[in-house]
């Protein structure tokens, strides 16, 4: 390690407690102090480039230092940092919601803010249970999720999820939910098609429904992809079905597409690919493009008229946070919202989204890779002991670590989900960063399995 990384990393290590992570991992994994970022690419003290394979953890669209949206920020700094979202508004908040409307499913026309995923996630489940409350059906008060679902880490949003690696400690704090088979897609049948697999999963959560809907607020999924999941996924089909049962049933459907909005899965939200409108959807990470925390919940004119009331009722909605709609977050979403119609984004999507797909699919054949998957901007690579069992690696092995290592050698920042390794990276890629970014991963995986 350079001199000048080194000073960075053991003043970080005196104080800092990095997220999600063994920080004894540190005595022999490098800390990569970042000094700069332009694009795709991060760049340390010593001027060592990394290519930000996985967008900073999924919330960069644009690149990094992108021009439109710091020019957004520096004039809304000369302006407004920062009032007060209770008695006072804003321009920039007004602006950005307006904008969420008209792009989102239609009918969801209220933008309530929060701070982070995990935030909006708990507000959309207070505010199912609370507007059940407020029109006169309390019993409904419990929720279903899928199976290795992740929906953040405060307790409620923990407690709806279902990935035991960052729940099961937590077990005794949390409430209790109902827990139906995902319609994951990676365990389907041989011969199967992804629809066929999704549409015979469902009949689970028909099941439960039908037995439960009477105690049953909503239902939480995230559409498409189950990131923190292992990346696994599953067809759109799954989301009709779920809709229309939900209808059926009079259940809430909440959807969190705070990985895979905002154009990750091909759409600019996963449910449009389904044709169908949840009542309450949860975004945040590339809401800013990358920039600024900002989550927002929109929901339904019925939803928001069941808590429109004399104050005497006490049928508010009175869940907060310091910093709700922040401007300055606000103008960055505002921004980044922008691009995507002046460079007609989704399109150019599509064809970065085909050359990763087919540059990765070479890794098919693998002996130790079990299935190559995408949808949209979203590519994973499931890596098993077996490939004809799919008998996984132990995971006290951390053959992703390997890749992770390998990557940071060769100038590429993977972060692999287990033995998943995965590319999300920013929408201004090119073909040949593409290139680059699989084939270090390929080098990663041969050498991750080579014993």
């Amino acid at each position: 390690m350079s001199d000048s990384n080194a000073m960075y990393v053991a003043r970080d290590l005196a104080h800092v407690w990095h997220p999600c992570t063994q920080m004894k991992d540190h005595e022999h994994v490098p800390l990569v102090p970042i000094r700069r970022g332009q694009g795709v690419w991060l760049e340390d003290f010593a001027g060592r480039r990394y290519l930000d394979a996985v967008s900073s953890w999924w919330v960069n669209l644009f690149g990094h230092s992108n021009p439109r949206i710091n020019a957004a920020i520096a004039a809304q700094l000369q302006q407004l940092e920062h009032v007060i979202l209770a008695g006072f508004t804003h321009e920039p908040v007004i602006a950005l919601s307006e904008a969420l409307v008209k792009v989102a499913p239609q009918g969801l026309s209220r933008c309530f803010y929060a701070d982070n995923g995990s935030s909006a996630v708990e507000v959309a489940a207070k505010m199912s249970f609370h507007y059940w409350k407020n029109v006169g059906r309390g019993s409904k008060r419990r929720f279903i999720t899928l199976s290795n679902s992740y929906h953040g880490e405060t307790l409620g949003a923990l407690a709806l999820g279902d990935v035991a690696l960052y729940k099961a400690i937590y077990q005794p704090l949390l409430m209790q939910v109902r827990v139906v088979a995902s319609p994951d897609c990676f365990a389907r049948a041989p011969g199967a098609t992804w629809a066929e697999h999704s549409t015979q999963q469902f009949a689970r959560m028909e099941d439960a429904l039908a037995r439960h809907h009477d105690e049953t607020a909503a239902v939480i999924v995230e559409p498409l992809v189950q990131c923190a999941g292992s990346m696994r996924m599953y067809d759109p089909v799954y989301l009709k079905l779920l809709r229309q049962a939900c209808d059926r049933y009079d259940v809430h459907l909440i959807a969190d597409e705070v990985a895979v909005g905002f154009g990750r899965t091909g759409t600019l939200f996963a449910c449009e690919q389904a044709g169908i409108r949840p009542d309450l959807l949860c975004l945040s990470k590339g809401l800013t493009g990358g920039y600024l925390p900002l989550s927002v919940v929109m929901t339904t004119e019925e939803v928001y008229a069941a808590f429109y009331d004399e104050y005497e009722k006490m049928n508010a909605f009175l869940h907060s946070h310091s910093y709700t709609g922040n401007p300055l977050a606000c103008a960055a979403a505002r921004a980044s919202l922008a691009i995507f119609d002046a460079d007609d984004v989704l399109a150019g999507n599509r064809v970065l989204a085909a050359h990763m797909g087919a540059r990765a699919q070479t890794l098919a054949g693998h002996a130790h890779v079990a299935e190559v998957r995408q949808h949209g901007m979203i590519v994973a690579i499931e890596l098993v002991k077996d490939k004809a069992t799919r008998a996984p690696y132990a995971w006290q092995e951390r053959r992703g670590l390997r890749v992770y290592r390998h990557g940071l050698t060769r100038g590429v920042l993977l972060r692999p989900i287990g033995n998943v390794v995965y590319f999300m990276p920013p929408y201004v890629i090119t073909p040949d960063e593409i290139d680059l970014m699989i084939s270090v991963a390929e080098e990663g995986i041969e050498k991750a399995t080579c014993d």
